[in-house]
């Protein structure tokens, strides 16, 4: 058993403690206490937060210092692409696993990128690992995408959309053919054996056993979305929402139980459908008290930075406690990713510890602990 004493501990359920031990053994903590424990005390630190988890990335497969061309996020043979994996599209030798590490993001969900309707299966991550087998905590939904990308992948092959309509008809389509095969298997017509390969993963996605991890920047890309979910029953999360420059369309998204993974912030608005994207908007997603948390999208933003994005949540009233939240529990929660999060008995021991508060220019990781082993 080893312990370590931070002066303040932001546990990421929204509260911080003073002068608190985080006591783990075999990788798990075993407590968080003001008393100091009978084992071997590590390090004291100035502060200590729970691992930052990023719900969305690109990291390990558009790498850094490798040319465009080599980039591993979009496939081109089809929009619909339920078979894809992007595990097997990472490469753990991307540096910027290390400067993550070194910053203290020590999870990613990996998704495909944005080209196809359907890109293919994401994945939660140890950034520290070695290797893709090594790294590979949980598959975490499938990549949809509306909006401007899909309708614009100019070196797709086989079918693909070149409207908005068209991008969610395919996806529609899908759909359909997806209930009726799940009926003909229901009155004992056809066995799952016998469905082509791509439809277990769209009977899963009926089922509510795998949810869409949907891109979406305008608020009526969002609609559309939100249309196919009520239509067929769909679990879903909406990612970027960065266009979203009133109030209502995160006030239905709260209604409707959805969870946003926001962002990223502090990213050139390159295209029209960024045309309203702002760090300002922010202050309707925070109003509407959706369950939101923030993304990078790196390398759009680089990992690393993630968290002087939550500067402007800071500006529009947030707390520390609050805004270490949102790179902590609330990815994890929205990722279902249970052990992971939070500084809390049981869960994994996996500490970032500062020089000096987090949100201070002057301050840097100093110690990081990854599922209870000292990676910094």
């Amino acid at each position: 058993m080893q312990a370590i004493l931070g002066k303040t501990v932001y546990t990421g359920e929204e509260r911080s403690l003073s002068n608190c031990y985080v006591v783990f053994e075999n990788g798990r903590i075993a407590d968080v206490t003001s008393e100091k424990p009978e084992c071997e005390v590590m390090g004291e630190y100035e502060m200590l937060t729970p691992a930052f988890v990023d719900a969305h990335s690109h990291i390990g497969t558009i790498r850094a210092g490798e040319p465009e061309e080599e980039e591993d996020a979009n496939d081109d043979m089809d929009a619909l692409l339920f078979e894809l994996d992007v595990l097997d599209s990472i490469i753990m030798e991307d540096t910027s696993f290390r400067d993550s590490v070194e910053a203290g993001v020590l999870y990613s969900c990996v998704l495909p990128g944005s080209a196809n309707v359907i890109g293919g299966r994401s994945v939660l991550i140890r950034n520290f690992a070695d290797n893709t087998r090594d790294a590979f905590i949980k598959y975490t939904g499938l990549k949809t995408a509306f909006g401007y990308n899909t309708k614009n992948y100019e070196n797709g092959k086989g079918v693909h959309a070149a409207t908005r309509m068209g991008a969610v008809s395919l996806l529609r389509k899908m759909l359909i053919k997806g209930k009726k095969a799940k009926t003909l298997v229901e009155h004992g017509k056809k066995s799952v054996d016998e469905l082509e390969p791509r439809m277990d993963t769209v009977l899963s996605i009926l089922d509510r056993q795998e949810k869409l991890r949907v891109h979406a920047h305008k608020t009526d890309d969002i609609m559309a979305a939100l249309r196919l979910a009520d239509e067929f029953s769909i679990d879903m999360t909406i990612e970027h929402a960065s266009d979203v420059y009133r109030k209502g369309t995160f006030d239905f998204l709260k209604e409707k139980g959805i969870p946003v993974v926001y962002g990223p912030m502090d990213a050139f608005p390159y295209k029209v459908e960024l045309k309203h994207e702002s760090w300002r908007n922010a202050e309707y997603l925070i109003g509407s008290g959706v369950k939101f948390a923030v993304m990078s999208d790196h390398p759009i933003v680089l990992q690393r930075m993630m968290l002087l994005q939550m500067r402007h949540f800071l500006r529009l009233g947030l707390t520390r406690e609050q805004c270490i939240s949102r790179l902590t529990k609330y990815p994890a929660e929205i990722l279902d990713a249970d052990g992971i999060g939070t500084l809390a008995k049981g869960k994994v021991a996996s500490v970032v510890c500062w020089n000096a508060d987090p949100f201070s220019l002057d301050s840097y990781p100093v110690a990081v602990y990854a599922e209870g082993k000292k990676v910094v």
